[in-house]
């Protein structure tokens, strides 16, 4: 079966939405001697996989149930159900720095969707502080796109390893290369934590996965500190 070509222009690094100024936490652990390699590279996407690639992906996914057909309860309905799962996530995002970044990624994200899907139905993600959390975003992009949720979760764990391999080519100067091929062994753990997290997101807000690195969490809170870095976050 062919992939529609929309979704690898939403899932392609150069959408417009600002991750290339992210390493997803990358730069952290590389200062702290915790990456210094390929086969150590492949360990923390391996865990990022595992713990924030799963549970944006299954937030992107609810949110993108979410924005289809409206229920019973019309436009406030959905408008409650995206506030819930905004609420839920900024739950399970322990480290205040990472709160924020998601925010600011969703608002990136949120900019690039109004300009290219005016119609869609961005007005209903909920007006919170900062903006609404990136995965959410995510989803209604998705919907926009004409995406079903298992895209919008392979599209979310996709951007989860990517953004830290390209860093990691940055920041450590390995081989693009053996980067990509790394890449491509972790297709299958990709596509597995991808179904996993589609099939997650059917379950109520409460019950979406909230697997947690509480290592990353504090990277994340050292990085915000740093005067002079080469990422965002």
């Amino acid at each position: 079966m062919a992939v529609p070509t929309i979704v690898l222009l939403v899932a392609d690094g150069r959408f417009p939405a600002g991750a290339h100024a992210h390493s997803c936490g990358l730069e952290a652990a590389v200062a702290a001697g915790r990456v210094t390699d390929l086969t150590t590279l492949g360990e923390y996407l391996r865990g990022r996989l595992a713990t924030a690639g799963l549970v944006a992906a299954a937030f992107a996914a609810a949110a993108r149930s979410v924005a289809g057909p409206l229920g019973s309860d019309g436009v406030h309905g959905r408008r409650l159900a995206l506030a819930r799962l905004d609420a839920e996530l900024d739950a399970r995002t322990a480290s205040p720095a990472q709160r924020a970044v998601s925010r600011r990624q969703g608002r990136a994200l949120l900019r690039a969707g109004r300009e290219i899907w005016p119609a869609a139905a961005f007005d209903d993600l909920p007006a919170t502080p900062g903006g609404p959390h990136q995965p959410l975003v995510l989803g209604l992009v998705g919907a926009a796109a004409g995406l079903d949720p298992a895209q919008v979760a392979t599209v979310a764990v996709h951007a989860t390893v990517t953004g830290a391999a390209s860093a990691a080519v940055r920041l450590l100067g390995l081989d693009p290369y053996q980067v990509q091929a790394l890449l491509v062994r972790l297709a299958e753990a990709c596509d597995t934590t991808a179904a996993r997290a589609a099939l997650a997101a059917a379950q109520p807000p409460w019950r979406l996965p909230a697997a947690a690195a509480p290592l990353a969490d504090i990277h994340a809170e050292a990085h915000a500190t740093w005067e002079v870095r080469l990422f965002a976050s």
